[in-house]
């Protein structure tokens, strides 16, 4: 089968044309792109009109001729995009065998609304007007070598650059972690179809794209930043979103596809990588915005004052924006964001606003990696009704016609079971007390990735879920035993803890041949990251290991380095990644207030590990996270339980506390925040506090 992939591209009729020729063939194993690749020369990017990726045919390159004018050079635009085709391909060692070049690259111009080949054209130069001719074209052009087909794919997808940024040439080890870790990175080499349809693929509007932790919407979303800005130097775009270490990631992802792409890097006054938020010392859609409309710009402390609730700080001032802005510039092509489930409407309405015609606006999300128990709005919320009370936005896909909702079903980082494992313990499937969450539209399971082995997926029925080899592939869990994979250890208390965490480390950088920035330790609560990894970070320092506390011991927009560990809090490690990763204090998600939350901060950690996970604890709590664990364990790694019906899913959305409560915790937090904002301006000192006060005060936060 064929799968299309749609392009930016001005020849909307011809295009067309093939692709649903393509559509047609079932005994065809490859994908057509249109208006992909561009390639990089010395003179810029040099686009090819359309190119066939198949088994059966290796590359055909298409140049693509719309309506009648026979006096196009066809000759010249052959041998030119042949030439290109050949010298990218050259290039790579994965395809060639000595000097020969191991693909078959086939040309033909396709010229559907010519009548006939003109005379004066040589029969060389193979010009197909119909579909017949094209068949026939198709079974005269074999490719035998198909064995270098993975290696074309990821050539053609420009993934090869990502496989080159981490060398391991220190590996001496067979099997050590080290080499294990190599072996894995080698085999993670093409974009699967959804992927490639959500990096090339581009509408006229609002895109969607949903996926799972380790989908790849950030590589996604890197590649179709660099594909744009190839297609249309000429245009503004920017690419947003919360975490801020993403933004030396984001850098580094556009540099290297975009001069894949131009052989140049990117021009950097047209692309910007931008903060959500932003401030008088770094850019920010939201500074930005006020800065350009003459409103008053709120920091986070003045933001505190205004918002009702914790958390819904940045939201509270974009809402503000909305509401006194009357006309609103437009100054982006395309806005990019990443990270979307961290922004309320507000903040996804206000790039909506500043987008030029006809408001290319792409976001992409995981909902379950929500820390503050947002839930993602319809696009018909999100954006609003335009003057005649219309939906502004209606997403669907249409036959023919570039995607506007993508889901990324596979996982390319989480082996099978560290992943289903994030899901029961983030839902609370095998909870003693019952379930803590749950998606309202039961389809999206399918979604992303789990298939129905028994029952149904009805409110009210018992339904048993599993992952397949083709969403969760094997390889991400064969290079170890799922004892070693995943590892849940508690303890009876934190000095135990840290000192096995301690010599699990050591182990990983003098015996296994692990670096620094394989590893990452993250802490369950962010408000108290800081004082708990403290002794382990002085422990590791008198062992001669160095460790960076992400934003604090180093700049908030850099997160790795390769001879440093990284310890964390949850918030600076979304949206990154490490082959070991270890969650201390897992204890704090098992039981409490927010519990929602609390679990979506578990599933987060668990999910940024590409190889091996571990989670540590103490206390009666991680005796009984362990223990729902091993449920998931002894289950192999399946999902079952009955799906709650709509009423139960309405008391789950609660996040397991009634109103009363929920008021109470909101008028302590305003206190506390009063009391700070009074020690600020000095209208009350420490002094004044009592001792015992500040002391139990300390004692909890520190």
């Amino acid at each position: 089968m064929v799968n299309v992939i749609r392009g930016d591209v001005d020849k909307p009729v011809s295009s067309r044309r093939l692709a649903e020729y393509f559509e047609n063939r079932s005994d065809i194993d490859g994908s057509l792109y249109i208006g992909y690749p561009i390639i990089g020369t010395s003179q810029g990017g040099y686009q090819i009109d359309a190119l066939l990726v198949s088994r059966e045919h290796g590359v055909v390159i298409f140049n693509i001729i719309e309506g009648t004018n026979t006096k196009i050079n066809v000759e010249e635009a052959q041998d030119e995009s042949v030439n290109k085709i050949q010298s990218k391909l050259l290039q790579h060692k994965s395809l060639t065998s000595k000097r020969k070049l191991m693909v078959e690259i086939g040309v033909v111009t396709f010229a559907p609304g010519w009548s006939s080949k003109p005379d004066h054209l040589s029969d060389e130069y193979t010009i197909i007007i119909d579909e017949s001719a094209l068949k026939e074209y198709l079974d005269s052009q074999k490719w035998q070598s198909i064995e270098y087909f993975e290696s074309l794919n990821s050539v053609i997808q420009a993934m090869t650059s990502i496989r080159k940024r981490k060398q391991r040439s220190y590996v001496q080890q067979e099997n050590s972690r080290g080499a294990k870790l190599q072996k894995l990175e080698e085999s993670i080499a093409n974009l699967d179809k959804n992927q490639s349809a959500a990096v090339i693929e581009t509408v006229e509007g609002v895109q969607r794209i949903r996926g799972l932790a380790g989908s790849g919407k950030t590589i996604v979303l890197a590649l179709k930043v660099a594909y744009l800005h190839a297609k249309h130097p000429d245009w503004d775009i920017a690419i947003t979103f919360n975490t801020r270490s993403l933004k030396g990631q984001f850098k580094q992802l556009i540099n290297t596809f975009t001069i894949e792409h131009t052989s140049e890097e990117p021009n950097w006054e047209k692309i910007k990588i931008i903060h959500a938020w932003g401030s008088p010392s770094m850019e920010g859609i939201y500074y930005e915005v006020c800065k350009r409309h003459n409103i008053e710009y709120r920091d986070l402390n003045t933001a505190k004052t205004l918002a009702n609730t914790f958390g819904q700080e940045f939201d509270t001032v974009c809402e503000e924006a909305l509401n006194k802005i009357k006309i609103f510039e437009r100054y982006y092509d395309a806005i990019l964001i990443d990270e979307a489930q961290d922004f309320s409407k507000h903040f996804l309405r206000l790039c909506y606003e500043i987008l030029k015609e006809p408001k290319r606006i792409v976001y992409a999300y995981d909902e379950l990696q929500n820390l503050n128990k947002k839930t993602m709005e319809s696009p018909e919320v999100i954006f609003g009704e335009d003057v005649n009370g219309k939906s502004r936005v209606q997403l669907q896909n249409i036959p023919g016609e570039p995607k506007q909702d993508i889901i990324l079903e596979k996982c390319y980082r989480n082996s099978r079971p560290i992943l289903t494992s994030a899901h029961a313990l983030g839902f609370g499937i095998y909870r003693n007390q019952g379930l803590i969450q749950m998606f309202e539209n039961a389809g999206l399971w399918r979604d992303i990735g789990y298939e129905v082995e028994e029952g149904t997926l009805e409110d009210g029925k018992f339904v048993q879920l599993a992952r397949t080899s083709n969403t969760s592939p094997k390889f991400l869990e064969s290079h170890s035993q799922v004892e070693d994979l995943i590892i849940f250890k508690s303890f009876n208390n934190n000095q135990e803890q840290i000192q096995w965490l301690i010599n699990q480390i050591e182990k990983n950088i003098r015996q296994e041949e692990l670096k620094g920035d394989d590893i990452m330790v993250i802490h369950s609560d962010p408000l108290t990251t800081r004082g708990a990894v403290g002794e382990a970070r002085a422990l590791l320092f008198e062992k001669g290991i160095n460790s960076n506390l992400a934003g604090v011991t180093t700049s908030p927009d850099d997160f790795f380095s390769e001879e440093t560990i990284t310890f964390t809090s949850i918030n600076r490690a979304k949206g990154n990644e490490a082959a070991m990763i270890y969650l201390i204090n897992a204890h704090e998600c098992f039981s409490g207030l927010e519990l929602a939350r609390k679990r979506n901060i578990l599933f987060t950690a668990m999910t940024r590990s590409k190889a091996w996970l571990r989670v540590l604890g103490y206390g009666d709590n991680m005796r009984g996270l362990v223990e729902e664990f091993e449920k998931v364990r002894r289950e192999n790694f399946v999902l079952h339980f009955t799906y709650p019906t709509e009423e139960e899913r309405r008391k789950m959305n609660l996040i397991n506390r009634d109103p009363k409560e929920r008021e109470r915790i909101a008028k302590q937090k305003k206190s506390l925040r009063e009391l700070a904002d009074a020690l600020d301006k000095g209208e009350i000192h420490k002094d004044d506090l009592p001792q015992d006060i500040l002391n139990r005060l300390r004692d909890k936060l520190l």
